[in-house]
């Protein structure tokens, strides 16, 4: 009885030293929109010449484009206040995806001074119109402070939109935040839930601490926390 308490204790000390906390609060913005812009083909040496010019005359996706090429120094020599300027342009008008990396740029102060408070303005833009990314994003702000007050319940509701949308980071962050009672009342197995979910889309932190709290779970809360993966997963492919 005593080893199996030891154990236990051990396990719970390790979730603590090894997760939570930090992935909740200060991970990395998501940036997967930057190098392809989605629904958008990328331009190539054949495209830039239209894309420029369609970019000059306002078309937004155009614009969002062509500073996406200029951010990754692709068809074009890299220039990233040149890309900001772009970014500005079709966020300008409203185009979600734009408002997030021009959102990122005031976070990492690419192509221009750096600014939490602009780039939560940004995402806050884009969430609103159910972009993932910047839901995700938006929740780190609140997680962490930065550009808006310090929230963790706003953090939660960020992360679980983006995570409704199958957006592994912010299933890991949910998780977390489940795990560790953080904005949201500690729940075991809504934190396996999330954790699964990140983990099977190759999220290698939700598989640590999915593999962790495998071992302090009852078989019940486990079986729980699969139906519960099993149902989101069936919802999502309808």
């Amino acid at each position: 009885m005593i080893d199996r308490l030891f154990t236990f204790v051990l396990l719970l000390s390790l979730i603590q030293i090894i997760s939570c906390k930090p992935k909740a609060t200060t991970p990395a913005p998501a940036t997967t929109s930057a190098a392809a812009p989605s629904a958008q083909a990328p331009a190539t040496p054949e495209t830039l010449a239209e894309t420029q010019a369609k970019a000059e005359k306002g078309d937004a996706k155009a614009q969002l484009i062509l500073g996406a090429a200029h951010d990754k120094g692709e068809v074009v020599a890299k220039d990233v206040a040149e890309a900001v300027k772009w970014y500005r342009k079709a966020a300008e008008q409203n185009l979600a995806q734009a408002q997030n990396l021009l959102g990122l740029s005031y976070d990492e102060g690419k192509g221009v001074t750096q600014d939490a408070g602009e780039a939560a303005t940004w995402y806050r833009k884009a969430a609103e119109q159910g972009y993932a990314d910047a839901q995700y994003n938006l929740g780190i702000c609140y997680a962490s402070g930065a550009g808006v007050e310090k929230n963790a319940a706003e953090a939660v509701k960020w992360y679980r939109q983006a995570a409704e949308q199958n957006f592994a980071g912010a299933q890991l962050n949910l998780g977390v935040c489940y795990e560790e009672g953080e904005g949201v009342e500690r729940d075991a197995v809504e934190a396996m839930k999330w954790y699964h979910l990140a983990a099977n889309q190759g999220n290698e932190d939700a598989s640590t601490y999915r593999a962790l709290m495998e071992k302090v779970m009852t078989p019940e809360q486990l079986a729980a926390a699969k139906k519960m993966v099993d149902g989101f997963t069936a919802k999502a492919a309808k």
